[in-house]
């Protein structure tokens, strides 16, 4: 469970002070699939930034199964990065002079995982790219190199998947392909999927939508 109390986020641009966030309060239950959206410049990445235990809120609280996440100590929070959150971003982010298999083997190198190989080769079948385990980026369409991010993003066996613009650099047809993979994962897996988007047509594919404006929920 995910919740969100008055959270502030404030940055300091020299002498400016930038709210980015304004006493944003919202809950997320456990296996609820659930849009972020709202326009350019509205909070929308900080508070990803967030949920993602990747930043930390200036005020407010924000508790991940009833945990405070700011009361964590860094290998805490690296332990709940690693383990509990997978991340999918707008920009596929993969090495490209790696394989699919080795780019989703990537967040179990580090640990003592002992049959990564075969994780990886089940997460690449998951997301629908059997016969795509030996192919570099370059190799991919951009809907397949989404797909090989979101089997990154699955290999840990994370409870929560983030998603920011997750179809931002994909065609309204490959988009929608993208979509109905995160339905499947959220009906199959039981994952908790939470994603940005300034779509409102992408957004529409969510359970629930929060709709954040001027760093405030708005709706």
């Amino acid at each position: 469970m995910i919740e969100v109390e008055q959270v502030t986020k404030v940055y300091q641009m020299g002498e400016t002070e930038v709210r980015a966030l304004n006493g944003v309060s919202f809950r997320i239950d456990t296996g609820e699939w659930v849009a972020i959206t709202g326009p350019s410049g509205s909070g929308k990445s900080t508070l990803m930034a967030i949920l993602g235990c990747l930043d930390l809120p200036t005020s407010g609280a924000y508790r991940l199964d009833g945990v405070d996440v700011a009361q964590m100590k860094d290998d805490q929070l690296a332990a709940v990065r690693n383990q509990k959150i997978g991340f999918v971003f707008q920009q596929f982010n993969l090495l490209t002079r790696t394989s699919a298999l080795e780019n989703v083997e990537l967040p179990l190198l580090y640990s003592s995982e002992n049959h990564r190989r075969e994780r990886a080769t089940a997460a690449l079948e998951a997301v629908g790219l059997k016969e795509r385990l030996g192919h570099r980026p370059n190799e991919l369409s951009g809907g397949q190199q989404q797909r090989v991010a979101i089997a990154r993003a699955l290999v840990s066996e994370p409870s929560i998947l983030l998603a920011d613009e997750p179809t931002g650099n994909l065609d309204s047809k490959t988009g929608k392909e993208i979509m109905a993979l995160f339905d499947e994962l959220h009906r199959t897996r039981g994952i908790t999927v939470i994603f940005v988007t300034h779509d409102p047509s992408i957004a529409a594919n969510a359970q629930r939508v929060i709709r954040i404006n001027d760093g405030m929920v708005a709706a």
